[in-house]
């Protein structure tokens, strides 16, 4: 699909195009730093030229008339409804919608048409490139800009939060927005503050490998993580004053209560702290231009995410498998868990042979076909 198809079917839909405008935002990867960014740490992602695209055109009344194009789902739903919408793809421009209101904004009614080509459940957050695109575009038509893009990307991460029931960090919505081409961005989620790092590794790509194993982060999963993270937290701060997340306890800390948690909490925080050490070494990895290194340290987290954190699954540790054996960098599970992703640094003289080999073992264990997407860092959210 591309934006003459979307002209085509909004028109199918509404009527006149002529008038609506078109917006896009990119999903993500992240090259390192995982479940940190609820845990006040540091992330490490970068916006993908992939993403969602959305014809928009506000209309008079309340009411949000939307067309899922790539999965062929309408609603039609009045914006003072207090329930919202009952379908996931429509409940995240719902929630925008009234996070937006909450912050001022005056969203009238409006039509719309949008689609996505981030590959689905394979960790590249589609919603949050949902979440962003319209929350850039309801910024853009009803609030005059006024809303900074930092609290944009809070809009987004408070609609997963209270209409989608997903308590997320802030990495997805922030890389999402504000993505630039050509440049990874390291995050403080404790302070918010923000740097872009130059990403164009020359005798490297990124490449992520679809296991085409679809995880579902609503509910349990996603949340036990981050509450065993919070109650180590918590316990810690009964003797240490200014403790509310992970990313303010050492490893004494947590060595200190260790016979206080669970062994279960005790795994899920160790892995956060290391995780934490490691994006910093990876930053000055690449400050010496060091991809040795910034692999070693994928690799380490992988290990981190599949034995103590358990967001791993047999399929995705059968791809960092793979990528070991070849000889490929670094790899990792990439995003939330449970499925989805690797990310892998493949030097350029491996890639063929590790593309080749991961496709014809992968299918031969478990049946299917794995997915190549070659990764190319793009820019955040904007109108098109």
């Amino acid at each position: 699909m591309n934006p003459n198809d979307i002209k085509t079917i909004f028109e199918s839909r509404f009527g006149d195009s002529a008038a609506a405008i078109h917006y896009a935002a990119p999903g993500r990867i992240n090259l390192i730093g995982e479940h940190t960014d609820y845990n006040g740490g540091f992330v490490f992602p970068g916006a993908v030229t992939q993403g969602i695209h959305a014809l928009i055109l506000p209309t008079e009344g309340r009411t949000m008339r939307l067309y899922a194009a790539d999965l062929d789902t309408y609603c039609e739903h009045n914006l003072d409804n207090a329930e919202g919408p009952k379908q996931n793809e429509f409940r995240y421009v719902y929630g925008v919608a009234r996070e937006m209101m909450a912050h001022g904004v005056e969203v009238k009614g409006f039509d719309a048409v949008f689609y996505g080509d981030v590959p689905l459940g394979a960790g590249m957050s589609s919603s949050a490139a949902l979440e962003s695109c319209f929350a850039f575009a309801m910024n853009d038509l009803f609030g005059n800009n006024r809303i900074d893009s930092m609290t944009l990307a809070k809009i987004g991460q408070a609609t997963e939060h209270k209409y989608i029931g997903v308590k997320c960090g802030i990495m997805d919505q922030f890389a999402s927005v504000h993505g630039k081409k050509g440049c990874l961005m390291r995050l403080d989620c404790r302070s918010g503050e923000f740097e872009y790092f130059p990403w164009n590794p020359e005798g490297y790509r990124l490449v992520l490998v679809n296991s085409c194993v679809k995880h579902e982060l609503v509910g349990s999963p996603y949340n036990d993580r981050r509450n065993s993270c919070e109650r180590v937290a918590a316990e810690i701060g009964k003797t240490k004053a200014g403790v509310e997340t992970l990313r303010d306890c050492t490893w004494d800390d947590l060595e200190r209560v260790r016979a206080k948690v669970s062994e279960e909490d005790y795994r899920r925080a160790r892995y956060v702290l290391g995780e934490v050490d490691r994006v910093l070494a990876v930053c000055d990895a690449l400050n010496r231009g060091d991809y040795e290194t910034v692999g070693q340290q994928m690799y380490a987290t992988h290990e981190g995410l599949s034995r103590d954190y358990e967001v791993s699954c047999e399929e995705i540790d059968f791809l960092n498998d793979i990528a070991k054996q070849c000889g490929v960098t670094g790899s990792r599970i990439m995003g939330g868990g449970f499925g989805g992703c690797t990310i892998n640094l493949v030097a350029d003289n491996r890639y063929n042979d590790f593309i080749t080999t991961v496709q014809r073992e992968y299918k031969s264990k478990f049946g299917v076909d794995c997915k190549i997407i070659d990764v190319e860092i793009g820019d955040g959210a904007r109108r098109v």
